[in-house]
């Protein structure tokens, strides 16, 4: 939080009025919601919906939700999912081909008609993910209209992420605790009430409707030190943010014959991940024939299929496949987008079945290298 930025107090019992204030301008507000035994995002039934006193105990292959004793609102570090699917989405039909009575077929475009999204509670580390994933499906030329349709159509409110999970380190990647860029509002949560800050002009424009008398520079103060100390508290790190060329004079290092040991190529670690954008195109064909979608999902660098080209695989076993997911995700996105492809958020760590730990592997991959 700046003290050369104008920012608002919205006392705790009103943040209803801002989920009102959204509904008003047409979003439907989406928010932490309970649901089998995890926080998800899903969409509010009314505007005073957001549950309070909610955490999450993480740690290696382990997530268990229980109680904030100070019966916050925004206690909790990251579910398994946040914005990446409802911009990306898991599935979807990019068109339809019919055919008609001559057998001629005939191709059909179908675009997504999403509402208009207000996501409430999004961290600093899915912010900078989403930059990455802007930075892929919306590059020049190379425009993806299905994600962009979504995209479009969202305004971020981010909260401060006050509490990190002990699977966080987004302090080591640059990416948290505190947002800083690409949202349109921005919360962080004290004991009376939220410091508002505005990203945007939309974030500006419904910070002005809700008329916020101005936080005070205690109130901004404690914000900043709030999120200095969670940034502290962290106890994971990566060793650098930049291990390119650390990382790929490892490739014959033992270490991936022995991570491999333990990887089960589930491919939770891609699903939760909030910057990867794998994903395998398929035609499904309707039973008579006549006509057939041709469907996006969501694929995974752990299946077997994701390696294969024609008559041979480049990725026969675990042990490569896991060395393409980390040397691609830290070391050749660098290439690609000009940074590392991890934002720290710990999901991978903590939904991984055999609890495998990435800052782990980096550590002992780059041991007595110098990134």
């Amino acid at each position: 939080m700046s003290h050369t930025e104008y920012a608002g107090f919205l006392p705790l019992a009103h943040l209803p009025v801002l989920l009102a204030t959204l509904m008003e301008q047409g979003y439907s507000c989406l928010g932490p919601v309970v649901e089998n035994g995890a926080i998800v995002m899903r969409e509010l039934a009314a505007c005073d919906a957001v549950p309070r006193g909610m955490q999450a105990s993480q740690a290696p292959g382990r997530y268990q939700l229980g109680r904030d004793p100070h019966n916050r609102y925004f206690a909790w570090a990251n579910g398994p999912q946040a914005i990446k699917p409802l911009a990306f989405a898991p599935q979807e039909t990019l068109w339809n081909v019919q055919r008609d009575e001559h057998g001629k077929l005939a191709f059909e475009a179908v675009m997504p008609d999403p509402p208009r999204q207000a996501i409430i509670g999004v961290r600093a580390c899915d912010l900078a993910a989403l930059a990455l994933q802007d930075a892929h499906f919306l590059r020049d030329g190379r425009r993806d209209a299905h994600y962009a349709q979504r995209r479009d159509r969202q305004f971020l409110v981010a909260v401060q992420c006050a509490e990190p999970a002990a699977t966080c380190f987004c302090a080591s990647t640059g990416d948290g605790p505190t947002p800083t860029a690409g949202y349109d509002l921005a919360l962080a949560e004290l004991p009376e009430g939220f410091v508002v800050q505005a990203g945007t002009a939309k974030g500006a424009a419904v910070l002005s409707a809700l008329q916020l008398v101005p936080a005070t520079p205690y109130q901004i103060e404690a914000a900043n030190q709030q999120g200095q100390a969670a940034a502290a508290s962290q106890t994971r790190a990566l060793p650098g943010r930049n291990l390119r060329e650390v990382l790929m004079r490892q490739l014959e290092h033992p270490r991936w014959d022995e991570v491999a040991a333990r990887c089960l190529a589930c491919g939770n670690c891609t699903a939760v991940c909030p910057t990867c954008f794998c994903h395998a195109e398929a035609d499904v064909p309707a039973l008579d024939g006549q006509s057939s979608q041709h469907e996006r999902v969501w694929d995974s660098c752990f299946g077997e299929a994701h390696g294969h080209l024609h008559g041979f695989n480049v990725r026969p076993d675990i042990r490569s496949r896991y060395r393409q997911w980390l040397t691609h995700k830290l070391a050749t996105w660098h290439d690609q987008f000009g940074r590392s492809g991890c934002v720290g958020c710990g999901r991978c760590i903590a939904w991984c079945p055999v609890g495998i730990d990435l800052t782990e592997e980096v550590a002992a991959l780059t041991a007595g290298s110098t990134p």
